[in-house]
């Protein structure tokens, strides 16, 4: 076998692998039925709810840092449909707002949907958890891409959620977010 052959082969198994590794032990291998029997149960129209502050960082395809942001979001349920207005200030001094209008089934599933998404998004909420696939379209000034994310939220024991999303480009991941939201008291 020839050194080019033996490289190909090689490059071509750590492909494999890496695939593998995601779809079964990664962060894409996460289903809604891991958190369902927890004890700690995750209600948006709860959590998700009246005015909330959001902290979070953005890192690029390297596994570096690349932006921070902190955002207010209000958020208000009518049974089981709700808005969400975001409002984010980031780093480089540029704002961004989206407003989402969300649909809560009786069995968890949430629908979703914003300006900037292509088509609906759909997910579960489930025991401590929450996840939303989405297309999203960037702003121009970010090139415009649509990328396709996947937004998982957790509940922490003292109602805070901390979100990790992922974003992907042909199936690449191109982008990773991880964020805390807490609800502001309101006196």
């Amino acid at each position: 076998m020839s050194a080019v052959t033996l490289f190909l082969a090689g490059a071509a198994t750590i492909s494999i692998l890496m695939l593998l590794w995601e779809r079964y032990a990664g962060f894409s291998a996460q289903t809604s039925s891991d958190y369902e029997s927890e004890e700690l149960q995750i209600d948006l129209r709860t959590h998700l709810n009246g005015p909330i502050k959001c902290e979070g960082i953005i890192f690029g395809p390297w596994g570096r840092v690349v932006s921070r942001f902190s955002a207010d979001f209000e958020a208000a349920w009518d049974a089981n449909r709700g808005i969400m207005s975001e409002r984010f200030r980031y780093d480089s001094g540029n704002t961004q707002e989206r407003e989402w209008r969300l649909e809560l089934g009786n069995d968890g599933r949430i629908k979703a949907d914003a300006d900037d998404l292509v088509g609906v998004g759909s997910g579960q909420q489930s025991g401590s958890s929450v996840k939303l696939d989405y297309n999203l379209r960037l702003p121009q000034e970010a090139g415009g891409y649509v990328l396709k994310v996947t937004d998982w939220m957790y509940l922490t024991p003292d109602g805070h959620i901390v979100n990790r999303s992922v974003f992907r480009k042909f199936g690449i991941k191109v982008a990773e977010l991880v964020a805390t939201m807490k609800r502001v008291d309101v006196h």
